[in-house]
Order: structure tokens, then C-alpha cells, then sequence
């Protein structure tokens, strides 16, 4: 599938490394102006300690065909993302496709602590992170966007409204960062629908992210090696996935029938045609409810 976003502006707040950074170089693929945002530089590194930079991203985004621009934003800082936004309405008039992409959460929550036993100061940190960073960013960036027409804003999370709806999410702070992200884009649609602009939530599958190929000790040449330890990995995807997934939404002039809805990569995949880098297209949550919540052996048959 080939798109074009030639002209348009993009924001992708929260672009260092993983999902972001996926999206980032696909709407650059399609020729968009991206400004990439995130706390880790060449020169500083984030609480993350991760070697990859908002440089770097921008430079795929470049070498993909589009422009990048790194910028360092603690989206944390009101003062800061203002300054963001000012920039891009200086730069280029307008901004066409925020999205909401901050997490930074990967150190901070426990798979095991209940509520009571989990850091405190920790849990409202993640919240901090994936919930008030994305509203910061929207107050300012929303009156923006919606200066012209068409405007699409996505808020990246993990899970569907559906199966976060039925699953505990296996973390008390996760869960509630994961769904809050949900009910935010349903919100941001109701107000941004008068103005001609479109919200929607997005979570790509099992993602093939730089910190989930560390954990299990492969690269992206090699992931398949990461099945003998779980084999239902067959299912995951790239960042490239999600990212084709946001420049569909970007690119198509009927964008608006999705406002307020929550999409899966997998799914828009199997609407707009897209596939994954490997020309196949992963359809996680599907997978996931299907096989592996029900307790079958692992099989991408029909799934991918």
C-alpha cells in the first residue's frame, strides 16, 4: 500500500524508541514533516537509561523520505510543550497528525505487586508518565490542529477497548494507564468532532520494540530464536506495523468514520491493505483471545 502525506505535519510525542519511533518513520516514509519528541539525546539520557536518541529517529525519518526534527521535550513540563507547539505553529502553520505515543513506564510498575504492596511513589510515576503527559500535550497541541479541518489525533496504548474491558492487565498501575489512555481519545473525539478533526486510540500487538527483543536476548534478525522461550512470540510484530497503521489513518479523507473508536494495527491492517515488513499481517488481539488466553498450543495459521 502507498500513501502520501506530502505537506502534511506530524507530531509524534514520545518518538525515541519502540511504537513511537515506528510511526515516526512511517509518516516519513509517506513524506511527512515529523517533529519527534522524547527526553533521551545524544548528549542526555532519560530515567530510561536507553541508548536510543530522538536524533536517531529523526535521521530514519529523513532517510525514509520524510523530514525530521528532533526536539527534547519532557512532556511533563507545561512550559516546555508549549514551547513546542509555538515552534511548530512558527515553522510550519499548522500541525495535521498528533500522536500521543509517552510512556516511559518500563521500569517503574511490578508484574507482581498487588496495590498494597507496590511502590507508591512508583505506580503514581507511571501515571504521571503514560496519562498526564498525553494531556499536557493535547491542551496544548489540540487548538493547533484544529486551526483547519482534518485534523487526527491518535493516543497509542496497549489493548483494545474490548479486551482491557474483560482482562485485568496484570498490573493495577498498567491497567489503569492503559485504559485511562482508551477513554482519553473516546473524549478528545466528542470535543474535536464539531471542529472537523478525528480521535482514536491505537495499540499495535505483541510489538517487536528494542526493549522487548533485549529481553529476550535476540534482534530483529534473529527474534525467531525467542520462540524456543515463548512460542506464542510468532504472533508479535515490528513497529513498522503500527506506524503503517497511523499513516493509513493519516492519509485516508474519510478518517472521520473512526472518530472516537479503538483500533488495533492488526485490524486496520486488514482494512487498508498494509502488511507487516515481512508481508504478512499479525492480527494480535485476535490471536490472543482465540489462542493464546485459551490455553492452546501456539499457531499463527490463519492469524498472520
Amino acid at each position: 500500500m502507498t500513501v502520501s502525506l506530502e505537506g502534511k505535519v506530524a507530531l509524534v510525542a514520545g518518538a525515541t524508541r519502540g511504537a513511537g519511533r515506528g510511526i515516526a518513520v512511517e509518516l516519513g516514509a509517506a513524506g511527512a514533516t515529523v517533529y519527534v519528541t522524547g527526553r533521551t539525546t545524544r548528549e542526555r539520557r532519560s530515567e530510561m537509561n536507553r541508548p536510543e536518541t530522538i536524533e536517531e529517529t529523526a535521521e530514519l525519518v529523513t532517510a525514509a523520505g520524510g523530514r525530521g526534527i528532533a526536539v527534547a521535550v519532557d512532556h511533563l513540563d507545561r512550559d516546555q510543550v508549549q514551547g513546542l507547539v509555538k515552534r511548530i505553529d512558527a515553522e510550519q502553520g499548522a500541525l495535521d497528525v498528533l500522536v500521543n505515543d509517552i510512556w516511559g513506564g518500563e521500569l517503574l510498575f511490578s508484574w507482581s505487586d498487588r496495590l498494597w504492596e507496590h511502590s507508591l511513589d512508583d505506580g503514581l510515576r507511571v501515571l504521571r508518565l503514560a496519562v498526564d503527559t498525553h494531556i499536557v500535550t493535547s491542551h496544548y497541541a489540540l487548538p493547533l490542529l484544529i486551526r483547519k479541518p482534518g485534523g487526527l489525533v491518535v493516543e497509542v496504548t496497549d489493548g483494545t477497548v474490548e479486551y482491557n474491558a474483560a482482562n485485568y492487565r496484570v498490573s493495577f498501575f498498567y491497567d489503569l494507564a492503559k485504559t485511562s489512555v482508551l477513554r482519553m481519545a473516546f473524549a478528545q473525539a466528542k470535543e474535536l468532532a464539531p471542529h472537523g478533526a478525528t480521535a482514536v486510540s491505537l495499540t499495535p500487538g505483541w510489538l517487536r520494540s528494542e526493549i522487548m527483543l533485549e529481553h529476550f536476548g535476540v534482534t530483529e534478525a534473529t527474534w525467531r530464536d525467542a520462540l524456543a522461550q515463548q512460542p506464542h512470540f510468532a504472533i508479535s510484530e515490528t513497529p513498522a506495523f503500527v506506524g503503517r497503521a497511523v499513516a493509513a489513518l493519516a492519509a485516508d479523507p474519510a478518517v472521520s468514520r473512526w472518530n472516537g473508536q479503538s483500533l488495533s494495527s492488526g485490524g486496520l491492517a486488514q482494512e487498508y491493505g498494509f502488511t507487516d515488513v515481512d508481508g504478512s499481517r499479525p492480527d494480535a488481539w485476535r490471536y490472543l483471545v482465540e489462542v493464546q488466553d485459551a490455553g492452546r498450543p501456539a499457531d499463527v495459521t490463519g492469524y498472520r
